[in-house]
């Protein structure tokens, strides 16, 4: 199966079209092996008895980061559902309605990344050796992230900046409110941007089908509870994360 597809430019020349959208249907594949051999392994081991949500609350996620994830969650979805389905033959009017979402995912990203920079610890999200050894190490407890937490963060923000800064060079080509297009790129860099792109979509394809399962799983329900609601209780801090590590404020 090719990664790539190419073409003949103006001069005869062959340059590269983009990704091979026949690798979709293998990264949907994979993300589900994967998802069902978590789904094995995880039914073979033993578990405690499940921390209770009542009694006392604390704080996990802030008013703003909930809505943060929410609007990125649902622009991402947005811009998949009307960049992928007419590949796949579902065609209708999806141009305008993708680079608005576009613009409103790269609006909310750089949003966060200036509010992390300054107002946030960005170390809790650091991956170190120290993340290594709580992964293979059951009764380490991380702080306020776990390890494989940090590493969906890390794929996704590196996955998102792609699809952004490729998207707005696509974005640059195409007419706008704000200008015509233009062919000031040569088709060989079009199509490096095409790829970049594509490439970059079908990676978030396998990480959001990873995030939704892992999300669903009845033992993190109580992180998706906190994404909306923004509190976790005290049983379910002290059963999945080390107080020493994280301390949060206590919520009413």
């Amino acid at each position: 199966m090719d990664i790539a597809t190419y073409k003949n430019d103006v001069w005869g020349q062959e340059v590269l079209r983009g990704v091979s959208w026949d690798l979709l249907w293998l990264v949907i594949v994979a993300a589900f092996i994967a998802i069902a051999g978590h789904a094995i392994y995880a039914a073979t081991q033993k578990r405690g008895d499940k921390p209770s949500s009542e009694g006392a609350r604390v704080s996990r996620h802030d008013a703003l980061d909930r809505a943060y994830h929410w609007v990125m969650a649902g622009s991402v979805f947005v811009l998949l559902i009307t960049g992928i389905f007419p590949i796949i033959g579902l065609e209708f009017a999806w141009l305008e309605i993708h680079w608005i979402a576009g613009i409103v995912l790269t609006v909310v990203v750089v949003f966060h990344i200036l509010r992390s920079i300054f107002t946030q610890d960005l170390s809790s999200m650091k991956l170190g050796p120290a993340d290594l050894k709580e992964a293979l190490d059951d009764t380490t407890k991380p702080g306020k992230y776990s390890a494989a937490q940090k590493g969906m963060h890390a794929a996704v923000t590196v996955l998102t900046l792609l699809v952004i800064g490729s998207g707005l060079l696509m974005f640059l080509a195409i007419d706008s409110p704000w200008w015509e297009r233009t062919n000031s790129m040569s088709e060989a860099l079009l199509g490096l941007v095409f790829f970049v792109h594509g490439i970059s979509t079908l990676g978030l394809v396998g990480v959001i089908c990873l995030h939704i399962y892992f999300a669903l799983r009845p033992e993190k329900l109580f992180y998706t509870r906190s994404m909306i609601r923004g509190w976790i209780s005290k049983d379910e801090l002290a059963a999945n994360h080390d107080p020493q590590r994280w301390t949060p404020d206590e919520t009413s």
